[in-house]
């Protein structure tokens, strides 16, 4: 995925939770950071003091951290990106980018073949892992309202009884 498809997701995930596109520095910090460069390499770029581009910085990662319910800082946002990306919930209708009103769930594939689940056998289903793997999609399904899934494909992506999801706040 290039970077252009990277902003515009970082953008649509950006007003799709807090109402506000991302502006022209914040772009340009994504960017430079994708990019390792360093704060004052994207200040000068962007006609900013470096104390500025630091400091919006801040506020961006802060904010994708919140967005994205996991810590995002300068030296994890690419690999916070890609798992986000693989789980590639489309937010508006823009069909050159794949956002549209649709939201489904669609998945990006790195390799040349598709993985194999390969079941494994050292970890058994005991009641404290199942426990387990229902909370986590459990807590996904209050991410999943925020981007504007529906309670019956947030149970079918999720693979939980549709009144279980009811259920949840």
């Amino acid at each position: 995925m290039n970077t252009a498809d990277i902003l515009e997701f970082v953008d649509e995930a950006s007003r799709a939770n807090t109402g506000k596109h991302l502006n022209d520095l914040q772009r340009k910090i994504i960017e430079g950071i994708l990019n390792r460069q360093k704060y004052s390499d994207i200040a000068n770029s962007y006609g900013c003091t470096a104390g500025h581009a630091k400091d919006v910085g801040y506020k961006l990662l802060q904010m994708l951290s919140d967005i994205f319910g996991e810590s995002v800082d300068k030296g994890n946002l690419e690999s916070v990106l890609e798992r986000q990306l693989n789980l590639n919930i489309n937010f508006g209708a823009r069909n050159t980018t794949n956002f549209g009103d649709s939201n489904t769930i669609n998945y990006i594939n790195g390799c040349s073949e598709l993985p194999t689940p390969t079941p494994d056998k050292s970890r058994s289903e005991t009641p404290d892992f199942l426990n387990s793997t229902n909370q986590v999609k459990i807590e996904m399904v209050g991410k999943l309202r925020q981007l504007g899934l529906k309670d019956e494909q947030i149970a079918e992506v999720l693979g939980l009884a549709l009144e279980i999801v009811k259920q949840i706040d």
